[in-house]
């Protein structure tokens, strides 16, 4: 069975930083090959796509200056480094996984059950 966990999320001021991390189980060996994405979803809002990386990193336009992914494959482990945030910024940050990339579509497989990331003015 499959499971993301994400940890690291709470509340900060404008400005401040915040690193983000999805730990994975259940994909064993595979995990290196998965693509892993951040996902957040702000209240009243749909989800959107953050971050996605299978080797190579990939930034929505309005996070690419500020944050930045990075995946640790020998502990099964993703990251979202969030410097620089804004009171836009304050979601729910999901966690997500394929085999392959989804752009940023909801279509991957495996989610995680999302941590809250509030921005404060």
């Amino acid at each position: 069975q499959v499971q993301l966990v994400e940890s690291g999320g709470g509340s900060v001021q404008a400005g401040g930083s915040l690193i983000l991390s999805c730990t994975a189980s259940g994909l064993g060996l595979a995990y290196s090959a998965y693509c892993m994405a951040w996902f957040r979803q702000a209240p009243g809002k749909q989800r959107e796509g953050v971050a996605r990386i299978v080797n190579s990193p990939y930034l929505a336009n309005s996070v690419k200056d500020r944050f930045s992914i990075s995946r640790d494959n020998a502990n099964n482990t993703l990251y979202l480094q969030m410097n620089s945030l804004k009171p836009e910024d304050t979601a729910i940050y999901y966690c997500a996984a394929h085999e392959y990339c989804l752009g940023w579509t909801e279509d991957y497989k495996y989610w995680g059950q999302g941590t809250q990331v509030t921005v404060s003015s």
